[in-house]
């Protein structure tokens, strides 16, 4: 008797809300097939990112003025991927920026204890003559520099 009944109020309920149940299951397949499919193209068409690395000869060309940055950026591409720099080659670089460059990873300036980021607004306000250039923060809290709070978070 129990049976009877719960086959009648299924054979109720699935009259009643059928159309909606049916809507409900394409929903929900279409979602998971269209997923899938684009989980599955973008596994097919994932690209590495693209580095791109300056070694310290290119930039001291660039720095010194010189009109072989062509040049130094063809002998660059012969180099292997991984590229080390020794001490000597990032102590040959220089020290300042050149009036109007923004090459550098970080900037201080001569006259406070603070370094930047070159896109920050204090960077912009130092002078180019009191402009610094650092490769890297190593580099920059080495010199016995600090971060600004408001640049470098």
């Amino acid at each position: 008797m129990y049976n009877e009944a719960l086959k009648t109020k299924t054979k109720d309920f699935w009259e009643k809300y059928e159309h909606k149940i049916i809507l409900i299951i394409g929903f929900i397949l279409v979602a998971i097939i269209s997923f899938e499919g684009g989980f599955l193209k973008g596994q097919k068409t994932a690209q590495n990112p693209l580095i791109i690395e300056k070694t310290a000869e290119s930039m001291v060309s660039i720095e010194n003025g010189n009109n072989s940055a062509v040049q130094s950026v063809s002998q660059s591409q012969n180099l292997p991927t991984e590229t080390k720099k020794d001490l000597n080659e990032v102590s040959a670089m220089p020290q300042t920026m050149p009036t109007g460059r923004q090459d550098c990873a970080f900037v201080g300036s001569k006259n406070s204890n603070k370094y930047h980021l070159p896109t920050c607004r204090y960077a912009k306000n130092i002078n180019p003559e009191n402009r610094v250039c650092f490769s890297s923060k190593i580099e920059a809290e080495s010199r016995g520099y600090l971060p600004d709070k408001n640049c470098i978070k």
